[in-house]
């Protein structure tokens, strides 16, 4: 997966555990643990805005790209 999830690395800034989480973002515990563990296909919007208001951070403090090896050109408009 070319995109990363730090979700547990902002959690543990701002000593919040899962539970609180997904309480204060109003999804369920399993959908965040899904998307925490960087097993989600898509992020909604909505989620992600709730997500980052919750934790008081930006987008990018829990996403991270990286170049995904085993899939070169994916994504490049030139291929």
């Amino acid at each position: 997966m070319a995109i990363i999830v730090n979700l547990d690395v902002m959690m543990a800034k701002r000593k919040m555990s899962l539970n609180e989480l997904s309480a204060r973002v109003g999804i369920t515990l399993s959908n965040l643990s899904i998307l925490k563990t960087g097993k989600a296909k898509a992020v909604r919007l909505e989620t992600l805005n709730a997500i980052c208001k919750a934790l008081d951070c930006q987008p990018g403090d829990i996403l991270e790209y990286s170049p995904d090896e085993e899939n070169p050109g994916l994504g490049d408009s030139t291929s």
